[in-house]
């Protein structure tokens, strides 16, 4: 049963070879095309093998990376666990956990319609359920790859000087949701290229996964924990668009002789049909808790119109908003076009933007 729900989820996620998959054992290797950011389950054992997908870069061949092991339907990924992530394909390295609340407006409870009111909640109910999230690291050498489809530097910190907008990024960070962890095993003993791996983690053939945290990863943490933490996730799908979206709290900088308080939020669309469908404009009401509410119209996201297809379903960015008071709300839709030149209306579940009670000074740069 297990080894069967693995499988869907390889399918869901890795679409070009979920074929490839029927009728697979566990474990699987797991195999790449060297610097191509392409990979693919091996149908033997053999360590060299062509690429038979319709995505392979000629002349490539593929090696083997590591074995898939059997997704957890239960329990969490330990830190130091590796895996390919299930929609956006590329390797990394679970650094640690988070406990978040899952607000999932497709399956809340029956409630009657609400009228739309400036906190932006204009429909259901919604009860949070506690999900698991996790903090990783991208490797490298596949971010040129999925750069398309999903910001490498998304994750981003206000810098601690005078000027009160200027923001940092740590440049192959990410938040994985525990359905899309893949895991796998290596006996590379430094498997994921990015520049944190070895000052994170150790290499302990006697432990499972064989990496461990270093002293610098819980310092880090540690210290870098409220503006890290993940703590609620917003849910909501309209035709077969789903939209994902995870606030985070920045930090409140002084400006003009006021307060400003930052947040940035991450928002993942994916889309569940097979139909192709192309983003064309963003519609945001912002509520401030001074009193003010704000409309943005514009065009695509971050500068983009991206397509979603059956072979590429999802794209993921982050952006930023500052409220002149410490709380408010946001919410809005997204229209996207049909290939008949149709057009339809995506809502982008309301959510919360909340300070930090107990406020520190933002970091101005990696603490260790």
């Amino acid at each position: 049963m297990a080894a069967c729900a693995a499988r869907r989820a390889l399918a869901v996620g890795s679409r070009w070879w979920s074929r490839s998959l029927t009728g697979a054992r566990w474990p699987r290797p797991l195999c790449a095309a060297a610097g191509t950011g392409a990979f693919s389950p091996a149908a033997t054992t053999t360590t060299r093998r062509h690429l038979s997908s319709r995505n392979r870069p000629e002349g490539k061949v593929l090696e083997t990376v590591g074995v898939f092991e059997v997704p957890k339907q239960n329990g969490k990924y330990e830190t130091g666990q590796l895996f390919l992530h299930s929609v956006f394909g590329y390797r990394g390295v679970v650094l640690f956990p988070w406990q978040a609340r899952l607000y999932d407006r497709d399956v809340a409870s029956a409630a009657p319609e609400k009228a739309e009111n400036p906190a932006g909640h204009g429909s259901k109910e919604v009860k949070g359920k506690t999900h698991t999230y996790y903090q990783v690291l991208i490797d490298a050498r596949d971010c040129p790859h999925i750069s398309q489809r999903s910001q490498t530097e998304a994750v981003t910190f206000l810098a601690n000087h005078d000027d009160s907008r200027a923001l940092y990024a740590i440049p192959g960070l990410d938040y994985v949701s525990h359905e899309d962890i893949l895991p796998y095993t290596s006996t590379d003993q430094v498997p994921i290229q990015h520049e944190l791996f070895e000052r994170f983690l150790l290499y302990d053939q006697t432990k499972a996964p064989p990496f461990v945290a270093r002293e610098t990863l819980r310092a880090w943490q540690e210290k870098n924990h409220p503006w890290l933490e993940l703590s609620d996730v917003h849910r909501e799908t309209t035709e077969n668009i789903r939209v994902t979206v995870i606030p985070f709290y920045m930090g409140m900088r002084e400006a003009q002789n006021s307060h400003v308080y930052w947040w940035r939020y991450c928002i993942r669309l994916e889309n569940l049909d097979s139909d192709v469908v192309q983003l064309r404009e963003r519609h945001w009401r912002i509520f401030s808790l001074s009193g003010t509410l704000e409309t943005v119209r514009g065009r695509g996201v971050v500068g983009r119109e991206p397509v979603l297809s059956k072979e590429q379903p999802a794209f993921q960015y982050s952006s930023h908003v500052s409220l002149q008071a410490s709380s408010g709300h946001m919410w809005g839709t997204f229209r996207f076009e049909r290939p008949d030149g149709s057009h339809f209306d995506v809502r982008i579940p309301p959510f919360s933007l909340e300070s930090n009670k107990d406020e520190k000074t933002p970091p101005s740069g990696l603490h260790w």
